[in-house]
Parts: C-alpha cells; sequence; structure tokens
C-alpha cells in the first residue's frame, strides 16, 4: 500500500512504499540505469519476491519516492531493519548501549541495498532535483522515522560526495575503507603484471602457476555458456559455506539465485573450479559497463590459494577482457592489498533521534575517524606497486575523508 506523505516542496509529492511493485518500473529505471546492478528495479524487486527482504527477515521494505505532476523524479530504496545483519556498518556497540540504558534501537530505518556493501547514490534523482529539493526529501524522511518512533536513520555506503550535505541536514558521517582494482587500460594481466614490483610479480605468477595443471580446470561462464546447473551448484556451494562459517544457509533464497539466473544472466560471472573433473567451488560476480562487483564464494573441497585465484585473479583477467574499468572483490580483507587492490573510502550517515544518543554516536565517529585515515595511509604503504605506477597514478585514490570527489 503506498502512503501519502502530507507534505511537499514545492509541488513535488513524497511518498512511502511497503514493496518495490508500487512503483513504475520504466521511471524507476530511468533514474538508476547507470547506478550499478545492484540498484535497478529488476534486482530490488527479486529480494523482495524470493522472501530474501520482506515480512520475518527484518527487512521490511520502505522505500521513498518524489513525483512531479505524476512523474517520478526521485526514489530511495529503504528499509525497516529489526536488528543489523547484512549491512556491513557495524552498529552493534550503539544497539548495545541504547538497550543497557533501557531504550530500543530496533526498528530502524536505513537507506541500503540488502547483503550488498557497494557505493552508490542512495537517492537516484533527475539531474533537475536541486539540493534543496534533496534535502527537502532526506529531511522529511527522517521526520516521519522520528514520529514513527524509530530509532535512527541510516544511508550506507552513499556516495563520497554527498557526505557535507549530510553533515549539514544533521547526520553524522562514518568511515571505512575498501579494496579495488583500478583498470589502468592493461592489455591482459601480464600487463597488469608489469605494474607491479619484481618481487611480488613473481609471487603471483608462482601462485597462479599450481592451477596451470591438468588436474585443476577454473572456467568463466557468462552469458550463454553459463548453465542452469552452473548456477545450481554455485548455491550448494554458497549455501554449505554459510553453514559451515555462520550455522545457517545464508541470507538469499535458492529462489532468488534461480531468478537471478533467469533476469541477469547476461550481467553475471561464475568462475567454476574443477578437480579430477569434479566441481568443487564457484565464485559468484556481476557486472557491468562500470564495474565488476564480486559478491559471493563458496568451496567444497579446501585447496590452498584457490580462493585468491577463483575471486581476485580471474575477476581481474576478466575485467581486462572486458575492459570494465574497476573491480570491486567485496568488502574486508587487508590480503587483496597484495594482489594489486587499492584502499577506497566508504561514507555512511547516522542520526539518532535521542539527541544525547546521537551526541555520542558523533563524538565517536569524530575519534575514529583519524584511526581509520591511518589504516587508510598505512594500507598505501604496502601497496605491491613499482615506483612508475605509485608516481603516476596513487594521488587518484588517496582522496582524504573531507573529499567530496
Amino acid at each position: 500500500m503506498t502512503k501519502p506523505s502530507g507534505s511537499h516542496s514545492a509541488a513535488i509529492q513524497f511518498q512511502l512504499h511497503q514493496s518495490i511493485d508500487e512503483l513504475d518500473e520504466h521511471q524507476w529505471q530511468q533514474l538508476s540505469k547507470s547506478a550499478g546492478p545492484f540498484l535497478q528495479y529488476t534486482w530490488l524487486q527479486l529480494l523482495e519476491h524470493t522472501h530474501c527482504v520482506g515480512e520475518g527477515t527484518g527487512w521490511q521494505p520502505a522505500h521513498w519516492s518524489a513525483t512531479l505532476d505524476g512523474e517520478l523524479i526521485a526514489v530511495v530504496p529503504g528499509y525497516i531493519k529489526s536488528h543489523s545483519y547484512g549491512e556491513y556498518v557495524f552498529d552493534h556497540g550503539w544497539a548495545n548501549a541504547y538497550h543497557q540504558h533501557g531504550l530500543a534501537y530496533y526498528p530502524k530505518w536505513i537507506a541500503a541495498i540488502p547483503f550488498t556493501p557497494v557505493t552508490g547514490s542512495r537517492l537516484l534523482s533527475k539531474p533537475e532535483l536541486d539540493e534543496h529539493q534533496r534535502s527537502a526529501l532526506i529531511k522529511h524522511i527522517d521526520n516521519w522515522a522520528s514520529r514513527c518512533e524509530y530509532s535512527s536513520c541510516h544511508w550506507l555506503f552513499n556516495l563520497p560526495a554527498q557526505q557535507t550535505h549530510f553533515e549539514q541536514l544533521g547526520f553524522a558521517n562514518r568511515f571505512s575503507v575498501q579494496f579495488e582494482w583500478h583498470n589502468r587500460g592493461y592489455h591482459d594481466f601480464d600487463d597488469f603484471l608489469t605494474q607491479l614490483t619484481s618481487r611480488k610479480r613473481r609471487s603471483i605468477r608462482k601462485t597462479r602457476k599450481r592451477f596451470d595443471n591438468p588436474d585443476i580446470n577454473i572456467e568463466q561462464l557468462s552469458g550463454d555458456r553459463l548453465g542452469y546447473e552452473d548456477m545450481a551448484f554455485f548455491v550448494h556451494c554458497y549455501q554449505d559455506t554459510y553453514l559451515k562459517r555462520s550455522g545457517h544457509k545464508g541470507y538469499l533464497t535458492p529462489a532468488f539465485f534461480t531468478a537471478l539466473f533467469s533476469q541477469f544472466r547476461d550481467h553475471i560471472l561464475l568462475v567454476k573450479a574443477q578437480s579430477n573433473g569434479n566441481d568443487i567451488a564457484a565464485a559468484l560476480f556481476l557486472f557491468d559497463e562500470n564495474g565488476l562487483y564480486g559478491r559471493y564464494w563458496g568451496c567444497l573441497e579446501d585447496i590452498n590459494e584457490l580462493h585468491f585465484e577463483c575471486c581476485y585473479f580471474q575477476g581481474i583477467e576478466f575485467a581486462i577482457a572486458q575492459k570494465i574499468p574497476r573491480f570491486n572483490p567485496g568488502t574486508q580483507g587487508e590480503h587483496k592489498l597484495l594482489r594489486g587492490f587499492e584502499p577506497v573510502y566508504c561514507v555512511s550517515h547516522h542520526k539518532m533521534h535521542d539527541a544525547r544518543f546521537h551526541s555520542a554516536v558523533a563524538d565517536f565517529l569524530h575519534r575514529e575517524k583519524p584511526i581509520i585515515e591511518d589504516y587508510f595511509k598505512q594500507a598505501l604503504d604496502v601497496l605491491p606497486f613499482n615506483e612508475a605506477y605509485i608516481n603516476e597514478f596513487i594521488t587518484t585514490t588517496t582522496k582524504g575523508t573531507d573529499s567530496t570527489e
């Protein structure tokens, strides 16, 4: 059911939507066409239709829209949360502090892509939507959440360029670091290796050589080469790995992956490994012309370094072949640095509706910020690139937390 907001800014109407089905797909796609695969209408709809989000999951859809004369001019993918799992911006300490003071931290509202820590705009809009109108929508959502007695609002993995805007609206910014590979116009994997120090170049070649034998077969499957049985094997790996690590079968249902295969087949890369003719591991990626995104990995047999080969080096090879400019392999993991992935800042915005707790959280984030900046600088110091690469390219990834680029 769509709920009118009861307020407007310059004739713009704001509405809350309890399902993405309430929004027009074509108009949403006009806003998200260059926003990456995870903000596409179909991706978010699949999550709802296959029960990855919705009743009983702790992720209740609460999307927002802005319309002008019946035309959709802005959307925000949002959820009411009853826990903090699947977000990758860790606020369990804040939840515990609320509990210790006899207050409820849940429910809260977040603007996010479920289970997907990938930076992107959390407010998709037409170019003519100005900053005042964007602010009006953000304020309206925050006021609505406060009236509903939700503890807080959180905008996760938003564009760094938005940090000043949100700070002016009373949000506290939180920074984290991920690691991305950048395609500098390489011709092939060996061309990429020439940018590394000789020692690291030898190390990677030695690691990869162990998989150049008749007993191990690794293949990249996409488009017509990707079959249903391949996806079914991946789901088996995904569930088995989650069971071993977390005691459950993962956040995403088998029905989600079946639908994903049907509707995103041309944007899926599956790297599958075999040992002596038997399937043993698989890594799932999504991609478009702007980025390759490593999402899920699972294995049935532990082989040393196989994870690095399937999840990182095969992804780099694919990005080079497809001329994809950047490769995000997933959150966390300093081991990515030594394999040619560079640190990048991520930013999220947070507002607690209890002024005392907001002040405490803002103070914590202010003190956390220089620690994150030091971590970033330390990451730069261990990059495996040669001096020529460092001098030419590394300044493109050293923007500070105050950068709006």
